[in-house]
């Protein structure tokens, strides 16, 4: 390709603000090797630790009902390295139970529920 056409799509791309810089240096690095471009490293992602609260304001439940989670094996604790008492829940692992508990078809459902004290109970 010509240097003139790889400068007019450089100028065309910084005139557009909806395209990052980095977007536009990949789409010229591509340019300029005739579109073929090692495709990146994926990134792995480290497994996040969240407390109980937060876990319980996931789920809209109770702290309790997170421990009766963990003690049941619905959820599983682990202990943060150096500490005695402290734990949290993966996050991969309160995922896959919000997921489990969305899927209308899941055979191991557990009834988590917002406690609402406006609600009125069902008849």
């Amino acid at each position: 390709m010509m240097s003139h056409t790889i400068e007019i799509i450089k100028t065309a791309l910084k005139a557009d603000n909806s395209v990052s810089a980095s977007a536009r240096a990949r789409v010229l690095a591509t340019i300029r090797h005739g579109g073929s471009q090692a495709p990146e490293p994926a990134k792995v992602a480290e497994p996040r630790l969240i407390r109980r609260a937060e876990a319980a304001h996931r789920l809209g439940c109770s702290l309790r009902l997170v421990d009766r989670l963990a003690k049941d094996g619905a959820l599983v604790k682990r202990r943060l390295p150096g500490r005695k008492r402290a734990a949290g829940i993966l996050e991969s692992d309160l995922l896959a139970l919000i997921a489990d508990e969305a899927a209308p078809e899941s055979g191991s459902r557990i009834a988590i529920r917002s406690w609402n004290t406006a609600a009125s109970p069902p008849h």
